[in-house]
């Protein structure tokens, strides 16, 4: 792996909003009902339980990183080899790139049923593409940039749930522990697929300057957005009943339909397009990735990677056209997201463990 200059490196406080900014997407507009579902109003519970399992991965992911001494194409080499750790990287490249058209497809839907029902999804993923192209061209202290931008910007929209305290009860949420622990660790799994994405630090690690020092950020990252979803996850469940739940696809938005100002009448429109700012740095980040991985394993530049990609997302997303394809594309991203953490992070590291003792042996 070619060493990386320190011009083109962030400093180690930004992967505090590398890793929150990617976390906080189009999931957080309706994943009540996802972990209602099973654990009903403890779901919350379930919450802080993903959350807490998203730290134990992180530490597991620095650990693979520092002990292959680069990125996950490294740790891939180290532990399978050139040719096998490329099948591995592409497969890797691949997830990355199937977040990208999960997180746009899911927003352009929220677009399409909120606010324009004609939209065309290729126009939109068209030009929003082409500005994704622009930021992840411009390198990672661009990437992190908007990740910056993209986390304080909208900040102000968690003032807007005060609104709701006027109709809630927060006596909703007891007895608490009133359901089944299977129902909790259920509606567990259900939400740690909400999380996802804080993955990207295995590409992220060698363009962060002094990178050990970047685990702590890495970690309020991740408990700033646990602690968001909680919040979230609580206010919906005093808000709504059980079975406005269940009916319920966009728990946030239908929030966001009370409040009431003087110069706004319909908020959610406001909140609808101000997402845009939250989803940014989330394609920003899973694309180069992808195109970095790709670029690592090929001979191809990673602009070239990155157009590559770029198209396939471009096509890919044409032809996902009504609910219960966005569904399943969700379910299908999910899924998978959720066995590589969950299973293939602690293989990996038990396999690089392996390996490095063996070559310091030889």
């Amino acid at each position: 792996m070619q060493t990386i200059p320190d011009r083109r490196k962030i400093s180690p406080f930004l992967v505090f909003f590398l890793i929150h900014s990617i976390q906080v997407g189009a999931g957080v507009l309706g994943f009540q009902r996802i972990i209602s579902m099973n654990a009903g109003y403890d779901g919350w519970i379930s919450v802080i339980l993903a959350g807490i399992l998203t730290h134990v991965l992180m530490f597991l992911m620095y650990l693979i990183l520092e002990k292959s001494g680069g990125d996950l194409v490294s740790a891939h080499t180290l532990a399978f080899g050139k040719w096998i750790g490329n099948i591995f990287n592409l497969l890797f490249a691949l997830y990355f790139s199937l977040l990208v058209i999960t997180i746009m497809r899911t927003y352009i839907e929220v677009l399409q049923v909120w606010m324009y029902p004609r939209l065309s999804t290729f126009m939109f993923a068209f030009f929003f593409l082409i500005l994704v192209y622009y930021i992840v061209n411009g390198g990672v202290r661009t990437i992190a940039g908007t990740a910056f931008f993209g986390t304080v910007l909208p900040s102000y929209l968690i003032l807007t749930f005060a609104f709701t305290f006027k109709y809630a009860d927060f006596r909703n949420i007891l007895p608490v522990f009133d359901h089944t622990i299977k129902d909790i660790l259920i509606s567990t799994k259900n939400m740690s697929l909400t999380y996802l994405g804080y993955e990207a630090i295995l590409m992220l690690y060698p363009y962060i300057k002094d990178a050990k020092k970047s685990q702590k950020y890495a970690h309020w990252g991740l408990f700033t957005t646990t602690t968001i979803y909680t919040l979230i996850a609580i206010i919906s469940f005093a808000f709504f009943s059980q079975k406005q739940l269940e009916k319920t696809v966009w728990a946030t938005l239908s929030m966001w339909k009370i409040v009431e100002m003087p110069f706004v009448e319909r908020f959610e429109y406001i909140g609808i397009a101000n997402w845009c700012l939250v989803i940014l740095p989330n394609v920003c980040i899973s694309l180069w990735c992808a195109s970095r991985t790709i670029k690592r394993m090929t001979p191809l530049r990673h602009r070239h990677a990155l157009i590559i990609i770029c198209i396939l997302c471009l096509c890919t997303l044409t032809f996902i056209t009504d609910r219960k394809q966005v569904n399943f594309l969700n379910t299908v991203s999910g899924q998978i997201g959720f066995y590589f953490n969950f299973f293939y992070i602690p293989a990996l590291l038990v396999l690089v463990t392996i390996m490095k003792k063996v070559r310091q042996k030889r």
